[in-house]
């Protein structure tokens, strides 16, 4: 590592763990509920203990003004839910680019097992090189997705983390495998921090258990999208999600300290 990357990374998480709100779905799904009105959702979960939020390039001129000095994150790739594939991801921009905005890292999603992964893989393969060059951290977005593939397989998950690693990212993203004791072996696959995605909303208790449980395997933190910005108050969960990463909290302390119900 650089001292830029280390640096950088310290502005994206805490002690190295990390709570990232993604809001680069407005690309994928549009202008859903909490993105519409995206500047008073990222003061929200910043201000609720969101280390970091991550946007496409183009959002940039609406986080910096409302991310109350935390991290930013640009990501570089994308598609569609109303496109031919939802899994061919493509590039939306550059390390560079990602630099003139004002980022702190960037990222880019991989989905080991699908049709797309060859050519993924090689696109990861140069975000990383330029980013080396610009001393940019990389969060390889690494998820088991293809045909035949079992998306929580501890198996497939701990193969796409190490990938991420093999191809010099610096944090990985992935799914979970539904419990600790079988994400333990996601953890032990790589020396990369692990992270975790949020996928569709569930209860506030199903999500803070879920936090609960990969930090008990080892895990890094989080990097959940709707999970949170969805929420009626983005700035609760937010809170709840940083109690268990950065505080250790159980999960009915989680809940109660952001003032959210215990039978939630």
């Amino acid at each position: 590592m650089t001292t830029g990357i280390d640096a950088r990374l310290d502005r994206i998480g805490t002690d190295g763990s990390y709570v990232i709100i993604p809001m680069d779905h407005g690309i994928t799904m549009g202008a859903v509920q909490g993105l519409k009105d995206i500047e008073s959702t990222i003061d929200g979960v910043t201000s609720g203990g969101a280390d970091a939020v991550l946007t496409q390039k183009g959002i940039a001129p609406r986080v910096h003004d409302n991310k109350n000095d935390k991290g930013y994150i640009v990501h570089l790739n994308g598609s569609t839910t109303i496109g031919p594939d939802e899994q061919d991801k493509r590039l939306t921009g550059t390390v560079e680019e990602a630099v003139r905005v004002g980022a702190d890292a960037v990222s880019f999603h991989i989905n080991v097992g699908s049709d797309h992964e060859p050519d993924q893989i090689s696109q990861l393969s140069e975000v990383t090189e330029q980013a080396q060059r610009f001393g940019m951290p990389v969060l390889a977005m690494a998820y088991a997705r293809g045909p035949g593939v079992d998306s929580t397989d501890p198996e497939a998950l701990g193969h796409a983390v190490r990938l991420a690693e093999e191809l010099g990212a610096d944090i990985v993203k992935t799914g979970y495998s539904g419990d600790a004791e079988s994400f333990q072996h996601v953890v032990e696959s790589t020396r990369l921090p692990v992270v975790i995605a949020g996928g569709s909303k569930g209860t506030d208790r199903e999500t803070v258990e879920m936090v609960r449980g990969v930090m008990d395997a080892g895990g890094a933190g989080v990097s959940m999208g709707r999970s949170v910005f969805q929420h009626e108050t983005p700035a609760a969960i937010a809170r709840a999600v940083s109690g268990v990463v950065h505080e250790d909290l159980s999960t009915d302390e989680a809940l109660a300290e952001s003032g959210l119900a215990l039978e939630a």
